[in-house]
């Protein structure tokens, strides 16, 4: 649309390839400036306002942009939820599908912002394809890990995924849109430009094909399975310490805790938390008796540790300093977690 683009054209069909190989799908939109604005997309291109949309609900696990009342999402389509099992923390596929059927939505979205539990998207794809609807999978957490086979692929099951890139793909701030279909590759080209956005921000592409080259190293399948082990064992002496885990541990990068053992909310555990140097943010957990401004858990991750060279060893560490500092007993944990953090610097200075 825009002329004197020729050279950025070329790292935008660079980009697309390298998206296309990455994920082994034959189309890539690597225009969206955000997951938000990809889903946005999704939706704008294969569904009506006022159509149906089935998410999960955002104290379980989904996010604002799969259809919360308080977005444009929920205001435009008609949205149900389904729900993970109160016991087990975990979804439920016979549930879902009842629900798929009562419903009878338009799209159905999988993928999520906070399960830390591998994703059927083989079972989705059986209730969309019953019910007659899209499927939009939500990749955004788990791209690194569906990158390198860590996780199963959306495809062929998903008549198309969005992701952002900058979250296990370690590339900078930005969206992505993931297609095996033709029809629905050209019809969320139209919906995203012009359709929703304007120019596209050209450096942040160029930045997008950099992380989809380095994905496909050796090396970023290694960080991965340290990114999932970490979650793993940082979970695992959480729970040691006296916390609940929701659905018991992950499979992935990140786990919810329910603070309510410890009598705390995940407000006051952010706030507590962050005077120490030790960054999470608050998160509802299944069946929160909090509301989203208070909750009753914190969302940990371990995709920026793992980056910066922290292991296992690391892990207990960090465990205990978290105790420490949400149990009352860490007057020197600001020093140790400083300490902790000059042993991993971000970058070594050059001489």
């Amino acid at each position: 649309y825009y002329g004197g683009c020729d050279v950025v054209d070329q790292a935008e069909r660079l980009s697309i390839e390298r998206a296309c190989s990455l994920f082994e799908c034959r189309f890539a939109n690597v225009q969206p400036h955000s997951g938000t604005q990809a889903n946005q997309a999704v939706y704008s291109a294969l569904i009506n306002p006022g159509d149906r949309i089935l998410s999960m609900a955002l104290p379980h696990g989904g996010h604002l942009s799969h259809g919360h009342p308080v977005s444009l999402v929920g205001q435009l389509y008609e949205i149900s939820n389904y729900q993970v099992e109160r016991e087990s923390g975990i979804l439920d596929m016979d549930r879902v599908a009842r629900i798929a059927h009562e419903e009878s939505p338009d799209l159905i979205v999988c993928g999520y912002s906070n399960y830390s539990r591998i994703v059927d998207f083989e079972a989705f794809g059986r209730i969309a394809k019953d019910v007659g609807a899209f499927l939009l999978a939500d990749i955004a957490h788990i791209a690194g890990l569906v990158a390198t086979g860590r996780h199963p692929s959306p495809f062929p099951h998903c008549d198309v995924a969005t992701s952002t890139t900058h979250k296990t793909l370690r590339g900078p701030r930005g969206g992505l849109i993931l297609s095996d279909n033709e029809d629905v590759a050209r019809r969320i080209d139209k919906a995203l430009f012009p359709g929703l956005q304007g120019g596209p921000l050209m450096h942040v592409i160029a930045g997008k094909g950099v992380a989809f080259h380095l994905a496909m190293k050796p090396e970023f399948s290694s960080y991965i399975d340290q990114v999932i082990l970490n979650a793993q064992r940082l979970a695992y002496h959480l729970e040691r310490e006296g916390l609940d885990i929701v659905s018991g541990g992950t499979d992935n990068h990140l786990f919810s805790c329910d603070l309510r053992p410890w009598g705390l909310t995940g407000k006051v555990a952010e706030a507590q938390l962050g005077d120490v140097g030790i960054t999470v943010n608050k998160n509802t957990i299944p069946y929160d008796p909090e509301s989203p401004f208070v909750t009753s858990g914190i969302r940990l991750g371990t995709a920026a540790v793992t980056s910066r060279g922290m292991g296992e060893k690391e892990m207990e560490q960090i465990a205990r300093f978290i105790s420490d500092a949400l149990q009352g007993s860490g007057e020197n944990t600001l020093k140790e977690v400083k300490s902790l953090c000059q042993s991993f610097p971000l970058y070594t200075t050059l001489s």
